[in-house]
């Protein structure tokens, strides 16, 4: 297969139809740079698209971006549909729409592996809102914690909004300006609407990248300012 080809053997569906979507004229698909297989080479820039944790990647998103231009491309579910395929030949896939809905700062819960990364001029962000089918089959043998279904695959149904992230106070925006400071997690989550795990990571995020700094605290609790 030609490196000038979107796709490769085993590529996730997912992945898949976001380099699609992501694909401009002149682009070169899984370029070999470093040692590394780059999804996406467009001019100087490289472009990483990564669908799963941010772990299986640290070492080659640090690596590469102190020579290259990276981007790091992540798909958030804003709305999917669940796909249960049946359990015996013949059945009927159903599908329901999932009641979660996701957005921008659950990219916060996999930036905890990597936070400092926004500080290098040479890395950016770029987090994509997507509609998704997410397909399940069941194998009473594993995933307990779902009853037994088990995630087979991720397909792109469409991109709802994209947006891209260069330093850390782009990062910092997301926090509502109306929030009072000096703040807290727990009060960072009231303001967010979001759960108090999330604003905890939020803070450790900004807090690393020298967005928001701790002044001190309030009996056990942090408190931050911008």
């Amino acid at each position: 297969m030609s490196e000038h080809q979107i796709g490769t053997v085993n590529e996730s569906p997912l992945h898949a139809g976001l380099k699609e979507w992501y694909a401009q004229p002149g682009d070169r698909f899984e370029v070999d740079i470093e040692g590394y297989i780059v999804d996406i080479v467009r001019g100087t820039e490289l472009i990483e698209i990564q669908t799963g944790n941010f772990s299986s990647i640290k070492s080659k998103v640090r690596t590469l971006a102190r020579e290259h231009p990276l981007r790091l491309v992540y798909p958030i579910p804003y709305e999917k549909w669940l796909l249960k395929l049946p359990k015996q030949e013949g059945g009927e896939v159903k599908r329901r729409k999932s009641p979660k809905r996701g957005r921008v700062e659950d990219v916060f819960a996999e930036l905890v592996r990597i936070p400092r990364l926004l500080v290098e001029e040479s890395f950016s962000l770029e987090v994509v809102l997507t509609r998704e089918d997410e397909v399940r089959r069941y194998d009473g043998e594993r995933a307990w914690r779902r009853n037994g279904w088990v995630i087979v695959e991720r397909r792109l149904l469409e991109v709802v909004e994209h947006h891209v992230f260069e330093t850390p106070l782009d990062l910092c925006a997301l926090l509502p300006p109306d929030m009072e400071e000096p703040f807290t997690t727990a009060t960072m989550a009231e303001a967010l609407d979001a759960p108090r795990w999330l604003a905890q990571k939020m803070a450790y995020c900004l807090r690393k990248m020298g967005a928001v700094t701790p002044i001190g605290k309030e009996g056990n609790a942090i408190l931050y300012v911008r």
